[in-house]
């Protein structure tokens, strides 16, 4: 079982700390955040279009421009963020087989693991990024 994120899920969580980060309140431009969080400019922008088309970020062009949250911070959680970037979840795959669980019934460990999953995301459901942004 797999708990870690793609690159892509990764960098957007990091690009959204950045975002979320209490001491900031202007708009962030990719080159900052890509320096701030190391990530590689040039895959950011994919990343950042993700948020933008999701609704959890906001874009402005020119000079002034860059990102900031659409959003609150507190009105933010990790499986927001996750959810934007990363592949949809497929709970009917069956952990043992690898294919759809259910056409010939379902596994042995299908229960469990679905309890599992879904606990999973509520864990990530309730972390705010203000409260991972905090210091300290």
């Amino acid at each position: 079982m797999r708990l870690e994120l793609t690159r892509r899920g990764d960098y957007a969580v990091r690009a959204m700390l950045a975002l979320a980060d209490p001491g900031i309140d202007s708009w962030l431009s990719v080159n900052r955040i890509a320096t701030r969080m190391s990530i590689p400019e040039r895959f950011l922008p994919r990343v950042m279009h993700d948020l933008v088309r999701t609704g959890l970020v906001e874009a402005r062009t020119g000079r002034a421009g860059g990102y900031r949250l659409a959003q609150p911070a507190e009105a933010i959680t990790l499986l927001d963020v996750i959810d934007a970037v990363e592949p949809a979840d497929d709970e009917r795959r069956c952990v043992l087989r690898g294919v759809p669980c259910g056409l010939d019934g379902q596994c042995a460990v299908h229960a469990t693991f679905d309890q599992a999953r879904v606990a999973h995301r509520a864990h990530l459901a309730g972390a705010t990024l203000a409260s991972l942004a905090r210091p300290g």
